[in-house]
Formats: C-alpha cells, sequence, structure tokens
C-alpha cells in the first residue's frame, strides 16, 4: 500500500499507521542512486534561479528524533546547492536573553530572506515537543503556543515564503542501532551524547507530542511531511522530490538582461 509523505490538510494521524521501514518502490539504495543524483542537480538549478530572482524564500523545517537524520539530511540532500545562498539555523537550549522574549522571537531572525533557502535543525516546535514532555512550562502555556505556531507561519507565507516541514520517521529499534554506532565507531563518538539515552526513555512521550504538533500545525501555507527515515537513501529521495516540487511551483524565472545589453562590447 502506498503511505503519503505529505500529510492532507485537515486530516488526523498516528503515527502507528506510518511504517518508518517503507520506502516505496524501491528495494534498495543502488535503484535510487541515478534519481537522487540527478535531484541534487536540480535542486542546483532552482536554488540559483532563487537566489537570481530574489522573490521567494525557501525554509525547510527538519524534527527528528535523536539520530533521526536531521545532519545526514542537510549533508545529503543540499550538497548541490550553493552555500551563499544557503543558510542553516540549528536551535539550542534557549539562552537567558531568548528566554526573556517570546519562544517565537529567536526563530524570527534566523527566517530566510528572499532568496535564500533556510534550513531549520530543530526548530520553534521544540516549544511544544521538549518543552511539553519535560513539563519546562505549564501545560496552559505550551497549549497556546500551536495557534501562535501557525499564525507565525501564516505570517512568513504572506510574506513570500514557502514552508515545508519534515518529521523523519525512525522507528525505536533504528534509533537504537545508531546510538550503538555511536558507540563503536571512534569517528562517531563524539556524536553520543548519554542524554540521549534519557530522552530515548521518554518515547512515548514524544511520540504523543509530534503527532499533536503535526495534527495542529498541519496547514496548507505550512505543511507537515512524514518522511520514513530507516532507510536514508529513501528518506533523502522523498524530501528532495518535494523540495523540487514546491521550488517548481514557484515559477521562478532569471531576471531580465539589463537594456541594451546586447550592443556592449567587451574590448
Amino acid at each position: 500500500m502506498k503511505q503519503p509523505i505529505q500529510v492532507p490538510s485537515g486530516e488526523k494521524i498516528r503515527l502507528k499507521d506510518f511504517d518508518p521501514d517503507y520506502s516505496g518502490k524501491f528495494a534498495d539504495k543502488g535503484e535510487t542512486k541515478a534519481e537522487n543524483k540527478k535531484n541534487i542537480a536540480r535542486l542546483a538549478e532552482l536554488q540559483e534561479v532563487m537566489y537570481a530572482e530574489g522573490r521567494h524564500a525557501l525554509l525547510i523545517i527538519l524534527q527528528a528524533l535523536d539520530a533521526g537524520g536531521k545532519d545526514g539530511t542537510i549533508k545529503k540532500v543540499m550538497s548541490g546547492v550553493n552555500p551563499q545562498g544557503c543558510r542553516i539555523t540549528s536551535f539550542k537550549v534557549p539562552t537567558p536573553e531568548e528566554l526573556s522574549h517570546d519562544f517565537l522571537w529567536r526563530i524570527h531572525q534566523h527566517v530566510p530572506p528572499r532568496g535564500y533557502i533556510g534550513i531549520f535543525n530543530r526548530s520553534h516546535y521544540e516549544d511544544v515537543l521538549v518543552v511539553r514532555v519535560h513539563n519546562l512550562v505549564p501545560k496552559a502555556v505550551w497549549r497556546e503556543r500551536y495557534e501562535h505556531i501557525n499564525n507565525f507561519e501564516k505570517l512568513l507565507a504572506d510574506n513570500g515564503v514557502t514552508i515545508l516541514k519534515f518529521f523523519l520517521h525512525i522507528s525505536k529499534d533504528e534509533q537504537k542501532q545508531r546510538l550503538q554506532e555511536r558507540l563503536e565507531d571512534k569517528s562517531k563518538n563524539w556524536k553520543f551524547n548519554p542524554g540521549d539515552l534519557k530522552e530515548r526513555a521518554l518515547w512515548n512521550d514524544y511520540m504523543a507530542a509530534y503527532e499533536d504538533a503535526i495534527n495542529k500545525c498541519n496547514t496548507p501555507w505550512a505543511p507537515w511531511h512524514i518522511v520514513p527515515a530507516n532507510k536514508k537513501w529513501y528518506r533523502n529521495l522523498a524530501i528532495s522530490e518535494r523540495l523540487i516540487e514546491a521550488l517548481e511551483s514557484l515559477d521562478m524565472n532569471y531576471p531580465p538582461a539589463p537594456e541594451g545589453i546586447e550592443k556592449i562590447v567587451i574590448e
């Protein structure tokens, strides 16, 4: 059975109904190699037009549990993009200054300007995920944030920002395997954080929090996508296809040449 990537607007989902091992019609990495290579090149072309035209911006939001593949997605999917037109922001624990403002204050500063692609490695959704799971603020506070997020994203969309949100869906067994690799592979030891094990113990709480975030903040102007991410090669293909589709729908064009350029002679 075909599994949707983009969550239909207005439809309630349960994450248990989405198979993180799903890989569509593809059986292995080799079958997607040529397609992934083609998509990388096409993304580079589209980004160049976006940068030159300067009318649109693209905001990519990546959310996942620990070891879910956010860094790997950025490295692989965006490997052909010109760094000059791409900005990546990784949101950590808020600073004292950030905590003295509303929760969206630090986010708004990093929204990409027109002509740029912005990537959020974690995002404002942490304020209805980790904040909720760890009871960092009262329920009455984080419960109101879904509406704040929807309004914030509508403001961005109304100002030329195309927003695509991706939940990289891995299984608990896959997470265990990836964390184990970080322990056993010396080149990956630096990635291991003992705190990840404490977060892993809260798996079910995070699943419930993600379900609510997706169901309450899946809008026509900022849709959620549930990406099966156990197989990294399919994850990359699914995301690159969606990015290309969104950018091509903007019908972007290079700016017109300066008047009289055909008469210019360079000596």
